[in-house]
């Protein structure tokens, strides 16, 4: 992709701001923010494409069928156990973290975010491979709230640490106890922070398939997987992924009335000092079992499964050579894959911080509304579209690697978004009057102040190509090893020994994930 930044037009005049700003949106820019909004569009096109196409009578026939009914129950019981179950134990592990007097507070602030440094099916891999018996819906609930429950204490205590504690000191003057000013006044300034997270554990819950499939627990995403590897390319998997669409559009639609037009900001800085911590008392070492117990079961235990199989294994059991090249590829996939999605997200970031308007508005929710797709609908609009349109394409390296940048386009689009918006425009101004080409000022002030937000945002993304399985499954090349696809074989054929190396990389891997966005949440350096 070719990236234009602002004209090349020498100048020695400085630029009044509103104008730079103006002059960000650039036609070169703008072409190339439109570009990535058409492929964007695509998947949400192919579902449109396919509901047209197969005509109401079949549709019918395949949707409103009593197994897909059952499925689609399946997971809405999930989303609604699943879910406030992980605002619950993130709410508790915020509280305790930043608002209590436990011991090691910092200690199980780390833990509590470790979980995410773990992909869901490595947890439910080891959770199956050290209890086989655990089948259905508990055991779904339970592995998903261990693997996701970190989304949402996230953004919970990054909030936490932004309120103004003198709120809560004029509760506290009229007589409310602790508890009851956490309920009564904090807790309503935490909503969008509980609505987001929440919204993005459901989107999770939604596109997850290795987890569901190891604990026996059928899902749409599931069904539709298991429709495809039967017959690519059939109507009954792609017509799944029209409820599948449903599904994830009624979660963005719930959280948007949930979440109002209600203000959450405040007029200054509020009081310059952290708020005060709550005394535990005798029951502090009841509490220390909350985050004990999370702690032991998110990450103890996959930890302690995967070194025991290896143990076992012994040497053998690494395969070396196998390992080897699946880490080579996963990083090939990682570092192309960043780089293309933070070149994708540019154009529309730039934008966003440099020239907003109702243009840059319109298009940043089309760049954003392909993040609410599962990941099997973008694999399955890409399969579409290569065996009808571009065959040569199909199972390339480069259809996979489309398939990240638009799984993860939202992602790099706020990093970098915020990464360019914290960069003042004045420095690019002064850069301007002293002669230097917009360009030049765009890429050696502007994009090198804010090259620390977008290699973070390149981080995100390049973790999250490394852990993920379905559409890396459904769409990569034959022959291809990554560390996903190659710990997924041998869970196939019940291989946990061998499986165990694959799965401890990328643990390794996802480390740094987790320290960006501690760091992130907390502020620390």
């Amino acid at each position: 992709m070719t990236l234009a930044l602002p004209g090349t037009a020498e100048t020695s005049v400085p630029l009044p701001l509103e104008r730079h700003r103006r002059s960000g949106g650039h036609p070169a820019v703008l072409a190339a923010a439109l570009v990535v909004a058409a492929l964007a569009l695509v998947p949400a096109g192919f579902v449109v494409w396919v509901l047209v196409q197969s005509g109401w009578e079949t549709a019918a026939s395949l949707l409103f069928r009593p197994r897909v009914g059952e499925i689609l129950l399946a997971t809405l019981l999930l989303q609604a156990l699943a879910v406030p179950l992980s605002v619950g134990l993130a709410l508790v592990l915020a509280w305790l973290t930043e608002r209590s007097d436990l011991p090691a507070r910092a200690l199980w602030r780390w833990l509590a975010v470790a979980p995410l440094a773990i992909p869901a099916f490595v947890m439910a891999y080891a959770w199956d491979s050290t209890f086989p018996m655990l089948r259905g819906l508990w055991p779904a609930v339970g592995i998903s709230v261990l693997a996701y429950f970190p989304l949402v204490y996230l953004p919970i205590i990054a909030q936490l640490r932004r309120l103004d504690p003198a709120v809560e000191d004029v509760a506290a003057t009229l007589g409310y106890s602790p508890a009851k000013v956490f309920v009564l006044v904090v807790l309503p300034q935490l909503r969008l922070a509980i609505l987001g997270g929440s919204l993005l554990i459901g989107l999770h819950l939604l596109a997850e398939y290795g987890l569901y499939v190891l604990i026996r627990y059928d899902t749409l995403t599931v069904a539709i997987v298991n429709q495809f590897q039967a017959v690519y390319d059939g109507p009954a998997a792609n017509l799944m992924g029209i409820v599948l669409v449903a599904c994830a559009l009624g979660l963005l639609g719930l959280e948007s009335a949930l979440r109002g037009n209600r203000r959450y900001a405040r007029v200054g800085g509020g009081a310059a000092r952290q708020a005060p911590v709550a005394g535990l008392g005798r029951s502090k070492v009841l509490w220390m079992l909350v985050p004990i117990t999370t702690a032991l079961l998110a990450i103890g235990l996959p930890l302690v499964t995967l070194l025991r199989w290896m143990l076992i294994g012994g040497t053998d059991a690494w395969h070396v050579a196998e390992l080897t090249a699946a880490l080579g590829q996963s990083s090939f996939y990682a570092v192309a894959g960043a780089v293309l999605v933070t070149l994708a997200a540019l154009p529309i970031a730039w934008l966003s911080a440099r020239a907003p308007g109702p243009v840059q508005r319109a298009l940043e929710s089309v760049h954003l509304q392909v993040g609410a797709l599962p990941g099997v609908i973008v694999a399955l609009a890409l399969v579409a579209i290569t065996v009808r349109v571009a065959l040569p394409l199909y199972q390339t390296a480069a259809t996979v690697l489309l398939a990240y940048v638009l799984l993860f386009l939202p992602r790099a689009i706020v990093a970098v978004r915020a990464s360019l918006a914290q960069v003042p425009v004045e420095l690019q101004n002064g850069a301007i009057a002293l002669g230097r080409s917009p360009f030049a000022a765009a890429l050696g002030v502007t994009l090198r102040l804010a090259m620390p937000g977008i290699a973070a945002g390149m981080a995100l993304v390049a973790m999250g190509i490394v852990t993920e399985l379905t559409a890396t499954l459904m769409l990569s090349p034959i022959g291809t090893e990554t560390l996903a696809t190659q710990f997924w074989a041998r869970t196939g054929e019940f291989d946990h020994m061998g499986a165990a190396p694959f799965a401890l990389a990328m643990v390794v891997l996802s480390i740094p994930l987790c320290i960006i966005l501690h760091r992130q949440a907390t502020g620390a350096r």
